[in-house]
């Protein structure tokens, strides 16, 4: 089945409220019970001690996966677990089809901690944009969505990113260094510098959230795997911000990008952040 761009738009003028239950009930029935109750074989590595999965990750995405593809027939799903098993699974955000793209944990790491820092993340595009997004942090009981071109909003209420204050150093959440080549270290080395105040990233996105709430400048990251970005960057579009790669594009969420990239609540800010990226690479 092919689904057009006119579809798609009823679809989420009748069924975000669908989706959102989803999320939640998702959250509800696979995530939040295990919260701070996972056993040792509840936990698994992937790539390294940083990169863990649960069994919560793969149940929830297996929700996920069931309920929002009977959400919107003739849609597909990437999901984070389901490309691990297969990477393959991957090339279906290039494809005809509207894609769900899900981050089932993210943030695994502090969900593993008992932490309160994680977030489920879902967004919807098609030939590459992006049309809506929902950004669940299940401990804390936040809901952010957006939809293109209809503003950013955390719990009903709109979201503004705003500008930094003029004075004050910029607030920057930066890649993690195990998921930064000896490149990319280099640009991040442009942030070394008066007027830049720099932190490691938590969930990336509850940092979108922060960016789009007005509480964080900016987020520097070195890899593009779209579930850890799609949602929280429209999220921040639709605040008002903006966001670009170290080639000076915007992030594509097909991939391709020129990285590391950066997020941020304005388009200044952006640009500034950009080229203290292409000042360290030099």
């Amino acid at each position: 089945m092919i689904v057009d761009t006119e579809t798609i738009e009823e679809f989420l003028a009748q069924h975000s409220a669908d989706v959102e239950e989803a999320v939640r009930e998702a959250a509800a029935a696979e995530i939040l019970p295990r919260f701070r109750r996972l056993a040792a074989h509840e936990v698994d590595q992937k790539s390294g001690p940083h990169d863990l999965v649960t069994d919560a990750d793969r149940l929830a995405e297996r929700r996920l996966t069931e309920a929002l593809g009977a959400l919107l027939p003739g849609s597909v799903v990437v999901g984070e677990e389901a490309v691990h098993a297969d990477p393959a699974t991957y090339e279906a955000i290039q494809h005809e089809a509207p894609v769900w793209i899900v981050d089932p944990v993210d943030g695994t790491r502090q969900f593993v901690r008992g932490e309160s820092g994680f977030a489920t993340l879902v967004s919807l595009a098609h030939h590459g944009v992006l049309l809506a997004s929902w950004t669940y942090a299940p401990a804390r009981d936040q809901l952010a969505t957006a939809v293109r071109g209809q503003g950013a909003f955390l719990d009903g209420e709109r979201l503004h990113a705003g500008s930094p204050a003029p004075g004050r150093d910029l607030e920057v959440a930066t890649s993690h260094p195990d998921y930064t080549t000896d490149a990319q270290k280099r640009a991040l080395l442009g942030l070394w510098t008066d007027g830049v105040s720099t932190r490691p990233c938590g969930s990336a996105g509850l940092e979108y959230l922060a960016i789009a709430r007005g509480e964080l400048d900016a987020t520097v990251f070195s890899w593009e795997a779209a579930w850890d970005h799609a949602a929280g960057i429209l999220l921040v579009e639709e605040a008002g911000g903006a966001h670009l790669t170290l080639g000076g594009d915007p992030f594509r969420i097909t991939g391709g990008n020129t990285l590391p990239f950066t997020t941020a609540r304005d388009a200044a800010t952006a640009h500034k952040v950009a080229e203290l990226l292409r000042h360290g690479s030099m």
